[in-house]
């Protein structure tokens, strides 16, 4: 066998040592985050606002590591506000229903101190604001520093991250 030969033979070996004797790779895929309730862009029905029952919308996502969700308004008076923190949401694709957090997730509390969906709720006379839904690709094994909400959590999240997706909804009062 010829020296070429055997440095790739033990180079291959080296790396199927390495994966731990597995071919299985890393979950990928693109980075995606949808509603059937509303497109990018569009308004959010009134269900999902303070106008009505304050339910989280359904969405669809894909992740190929954990993943947070960050729900905002950077037309707020006064600066950003957070509507809905969820981190540790699994690999994978994955969708929820009406008033649903995303499985395996748990929420941190939001702007108004709660740790749960804050529906869009812009004061009178403020126009129309814009609803960021981002979903923040985290590395693995990603834990959000304890004592953290709102903004501050919002922000570590967005800094560890290496890679996001949005939907963006509308809604005036």
């Amino acid at each position: 066998m010829n020296s070429a030969r055997r440095i790739t033979l033990a180079v291959a070996g080296l790396a199927l040592l390495g994966s731990g004797g597995t071919s299985a790779a890393a979950p990928s895929g693109p980075l995606t985050i949808t509603s059937p309730a509303f497109a990018n862009g569009a308004p959010i029905p009134a269900q999902y606002t303070c106008k009505g029952a304050d339910l989280a919308p359904p969405l669809a996502w894909s992740a190929p590591a954990g993943a947070a969700l960050v729900v905002d308004d950077p037309d707020a008076p006064g600066g950003v506000y957070v509507h809905w923190i969820v981190t540790g949401i699994a690999p994978g694709s994955g969708s929820t229903g009406d008033g649903q957090t995303p499985g395996g997730g748990s929420a941190v509390p939001n702007s108004a101190g709660q740790a749960g969906y804050k529906g869009p709720c812009p004061p009178a006379g403020t126009g129309v604001h814009h609803y960021r839904f981002t979903l923040y690709q985290l590395p693995a094994g990603y834990q959000l520093p304890g004592g953290q909400a709102d903004g501050q959590a919002a922000q570590t999240i967005a800094g560890a991250a290496n890679a996001q997706a949005q939907l963006v909804g509308t809604f005036g009062a």
